[in-house]
């Protein structure tokens, strides 16, 4: 393949994905219809988990704080401040960039396994805080934002419960995040990211700073992840402290290994199949975990760098 078609074939694979995404908002039934519209918010925080763990190699177990972080600094600043959905929307990417930035100076000073223990025991401190603190976060219960403060005002009114704007929103953000993620791994940062990855002594020796880049990793990858829980909580209503959890950590690198790590369609395409696997199974047995369970493995088997990532590494080379 020529250098000139590589780029072509990438960005029309890119469009076509959103284009079959924007023609399932007239044809899915309710059900699906929603569940679409929460995919693709997962998806971008699946997406902001595979910057760090996918391209620079970094495995984090606290990645929910950061999802947590965009969605509380979300709804609470609607609940208690009376913020605007816009407004309300920004603080919560900016709580996550915060947060990130710091987290990644501390942990950072740590690698491989410790640093994996250390984002987990940051990730459980800050679940814990949102417990402890319940009279402003709502603690186990969680605080439900009421309808008529999900009410996007850009000279029209948009009511981001009804099912359509959700969808569109859900959409919008998901291609905002995949076009980001996509100029970020092909930019020369992106590079150096995976050279870190590969062999990060060698890139020190070619006069590259490891740190920084690495914490610009942790960062991009926590804004990611902040902006999907700030979309979470307002296209959903509802923000609640097991979000922070470890296993909402433990989903995202799922995800991201059943679509194929270090690839920028396979969180969507994990997140997909986790999903339409674990609802279908669960519509037939009540031992859907068995079923789950099963399918996983297999597709471990068969796919060991993940759908999107084996079908690169066999056939089809281009895949970004």
């Amino acid at each position: 393949m020529s250098g000139d078609d590589r780029p072509a074939k990438v960005y029309g694979l890119h469009l076509v994905v959103l284009a079959v995404l924007f023609a399932l908002n007239f044809v899915l039934p309710a059900y699906y219809h929603g569940l679409m519209a929460r995919i693709m918010v997962l998806a971008v925080f699946a997406m902001g988990y595979n910057v760090l763990f996918g391209y620079a190699g970094l495995l984090s177990l606290g990645h929910a704080m950061f999802f947590a972080a965009g969605m509380y600094g979300t709804g609470l600043t609607i609940v208690h401040f009376g913020f605007s959905v816009p407004l309300a929307f920004v603080s919560g990417i900016a709580c996550g960039a915060v947060l990130a930035f710091v987290i990644g100076l501390l942990a950072l000073r740590t690698s491989g396994v410790a640093f994996m223990i250390v984002t987990m025991m940051f990730a459980q401190v800050f679940a814990l805080s949102l417990i402890y603190f319940a009279g402003w976060t709502g603690g186990d219960q969680g605080l439900v934002i009421p309808q008529p403060a999900r009410i996007l005002n850009l000279g029209a009114a948009f009511d981001l419960t009804d099912p359509t704007v959700r969808y569109m929103a859900a959409l919008a953000l998901f291609a905002a995040a995949l076009f980001a993620t996509l100029a970020l791994v092909r930019s020369r940062h992106g590079r150096v990211l995976v050279a870190i990855r590969e062999n990060e002594e060698r890139t020190k020796m070619l006069g590259y700073d490891t740190f920084a880049n690495k914490l610009a990793a942790v960062t991009v990858s926590g804004t990611i992840s902040a902006a999907a829980g700030a979309a979470f909580a307002l296209l959903f209503g509802y923000v609640g402290a097991n979000f922070a959890g470890v296993q909402y950590s433990i989903l995202p690198l799922l995800w991201v290994l059943l679509g194929g790590a270090a690839t920028t369609l396979g969180p969507l395409l994990g997140t997909l199949v986790m999903y339409v696997v674990t609802d279908t199974a669960s519509s037939f047995t009540s031992a859907w975990l068995l079923i789950v369970g099963v399918v996983l493995i297999l597709l471990v088997l068969f796919f060991p760098k993940g759908i999107l990532g084996t079908l690169r590494a066999r056939w089809l080379g281009w895949l970004p």
